[in-house]
């Protein structure tokens, strides 16, 4: 399992060390000793998180869940919703409206229809845009070093 960047080989493992790296570039109000990395539906990126589960990020324990419905998604802290669901996006953002979960998907309208984070394509590789409006909703922060990162967003946000 890569522990950096500089050891991923996989599109969908540079997806999962994402996943994980955006939870140390982002503030979650209160103070817990887990962080819950949820996957939404039918992801295809549990394998390549599993060796990231009970790893230290941002001083928390990181735990990686799986889960399908708005009951299972209060604990999340980040949710990430792949393409392959994309006809049940819309439901997800409704259920986690202005609670501090942060939202990712790889549907590349994600940050335009309200969603957080969108990992696209563009210029022949993986990049990230961020929805600041999305986050401020969900009382969430970026840090700037993550924000400077980021692709511009295309589009505007609804």
């Amino acid at each position: 399992m890569p522990s950096s960047f500089g050891e991923v080989t996989t599109e969908a493992q540079l997806k999962a060390a994402y996943l994980v790296n955006f939870l140390k570039y982002v503030e979650f109000p209160g103070t817990r000793t887990t962080v819950n990395l949820c996957l939404f539906g039918r992801d295809s990126l549990g394998p390549y998180l599993a060796g990231y589960e009970g790893r230290q990020v941002g001083g928390r324990e990181l735990r990686i869940r799986r889960v399908n419905s708005p009951e299972q998604i209060a604990d999340c802290q980040e949710i990430f919703v792949p393409d392959t669901e994309e006809a049940r996006l819309a439901a997800v953002l409704r259920w986690v409206d202005k609670q501090p979960i942060l939202t990712v998907s790889d549907a590349e309208t994600f940050t335009r229809e309200g969603g957080g984070i969108a990992l696209i394509r563009a210029d022949g590789r993986l990049q990230f845009e961020v929805n600041v409006e999305a986050l401020n909703r969900a009382g969430l922060r970026a840090s700037p070093q993550m924000l400077r990162l980021a692709k511009p967003m295309s589009g505007a946000a609804r």
